[in-house]
């Protein structure tokens, strides 16, 4: 709840020249189901808070919402007030401090349903993906969820969602039918194919920029079994295991969809001991079909090298998190990545030698690279671009220091550098972090999906009050 002792403080905070009036939130707070915050107050600290502690934010006003008639009581403030709008769900993928901004943090809408006959979700914007997967799954069904179920839902498919059906069913932004959503204007709206189409095709792909989306509906698929895991070869093996990689990827059906990445395993308890200290290269999957069929497309790589360690096997799809295995802990962390044409053998060098510590610890936890094609490659849905893109690079480290973050992005520029023959120019922008996020924005889409992007923004938010998500600015 309000803080009094602050709560002058706030008042007399200018922005965009406008004054917040003692009216304006004691009326949000009036309106709203969830609480209001303001510098001072208990829960302050913990609302700003981003899943990435590199992120250290500071609105000028946190609003907890619970219903999107909250977000409209919400967005009508910001409006009075002159004040900017970002939002956060779980706190992931915050890609500009909400600082001296209204921050709308949506974890409060939770709600999901499932409709079983139709094998469709309502889902509301501040669930995990594994609320999602536990419900469906009990129905037989699955989400187009990514490699972790503590990631929010609405974040990730904005933005695009890359996940382990990607190849077989899409991205998950081609699985919505429906948004529900407050426009920057303050009216709550449904956009889908016959309503508010252009927003509709604005979303998928837009992120944040054009509204807050407050619910979403989408279709969910027939999947409970997979064929999935982790085969992990010793670093010695890096070069004939990317080599491989590249050439097995180009004969495998839509149902595998697969990654391999280069993993430095730090020197802690927490790390199994015959993974401690290491760097493995791993090849990942999850096949979507007859096991028997995804069997044999693994056992190609055991007939050509026993793995170090085999823990690919028959898996109920509610374990999918097991094959990622991705931190569930906020960590401060720095991440990037491109679009790839393909691999060549210099590209196969510069991983190698970026990827793998030659004369000491490297400033990087992983380089990753995950197969597109397949139905990525045939829906053409929304905003998002760049589905010619053969291979998705990500690479992560953990950058607690501004020390870090130099080593960090300097040791990835380097690798970049020497991926540019294969380097495509676009970004899949849920693989990049804070500023390069509004750095790059307009290269994570084709110059035709921009123009209508910043046209669509003109049109829905010509004072570009929602400008903490990708930078599209009002033509």
């Amino acid at each position: 709840m309000l803080h009094k002792t602050y709560l002058a403080q706030t008042i007399n905070r200018l922005t965009n020249g406008q004054q917040r009036g003692d009216e304006y939130l004691e009326q949000l707070q009036a309106e709203m189901t969830g609480a209001v915050l303001v510098q001072g107050d208990p829960e302050y600290d913990v609302a700003r808070r981003g899943w990435n502690l590199n992120v250290d934010q500071h609105p000028a006003v946190i609003a907890l919402v619970q219903s999107a008639a909250d977000v409209v009581a919400a967005v009508r403030y910001a409006r009075q007030t002159g004040l900017g709008i970002a939002i956060q769900s779980t706190g992931h993928g915050v890609a500009r401090a909400a600082d001296d901004a209204l921050l709308i943090v949506t974890a409060g809408l939770r709600n999901v349903q499932i409709d079983e006959g139709m094998a469709t979700a309502r889902v509301e914007a501040g669930a995990v993906w594994g609320d999602v997967l536990a419900k469906a799954q009990r129905a037989g069904l699955a989400p187009l969820l990514g490699s972790s179920p503590n990631v929010g839902v609405m974040g990730y498919t904005l933005g695009g969602g890359m996940g382990w059906l990607a190849r077989k069913y899409g991205m998950a932004l081609d699985s919505v039918l429906a948004f529900e959503v407050v426009t920057p204007d303050g009216r709550l709206v449904r956009a889908s194919a016959r309503e508010n189409s252009e927003l509709f095709w604005g979303l998928r792909g837009g992120g944040g920029a054009l509204g807050i989306v407050t619910a979403m509906e989408i279709n969910l698929y027939p999947v409970t079994t997979v064929y999935g895991g982790n085969l992990f070869y010793p670093a010695s093996l890096a070069k004939a295991v990317l080599t491989r990689y590249r050439d097995w990827v180009q004969t495998l059906p839509d149902a595998m969809t697969t990654s391999v990445v280069l993993m430095n395993y730090p020197p802690i308890p927490a790390i199994p001991e015959p993974l401690r200290g290491q760097t493995m290269v791993i090849v990942r999957g999850c096949y979507a079909g007859d096991v028997a069929e995804g069997q044999r497309l693994i056992d190609e790589w055991r007939t050509w090298r026993a793995p170090q360690i085999d823990a690919f096997g028959v898996m109920p799809f509610s374990e999918v998190a097991s094959i990622s295995m991705d931190p569930v802990d906020p960590m401060p962390s720095q991440h990037t990545g491109a679009w790839l044409s393909g691999l060549s053998d210099d590209a196969i060098a510069a991983l190698v030698r970026g990827g793998v510590p030659q004369d000491g610890p490297l400033p990087l936890v992983f380089i990753e690279l995950r197969h597109a094609g397949g139905a990525i490659a045939r829906h053409d849905s929304g905003a998002f671009s760049h589905r010619d893109g053969v291979f998705n690079l990500f690479i992560n480290g953990v950058t607690p220091t501004p020390e870090a973050r130099a080593a960090f992005t300097q040791h990835t520029d380097a690798i970049k550098a020497h991926l540019q023959p294969v380097m495509t120019g676009g970004v899949y922008l849920n693989f990049l972090a804070g500023e390069e996020v509004q750095q790059r924005t307009q290269a994570g889409f084709s110059a035709e999906a921009y123009a209508r992007l910043i046209a669509l923004k003109a049109a829905l938010d010509p004072t570009n009050r929602l400008a903490y998500s990708y930078d599209i600015r009002p033509a």
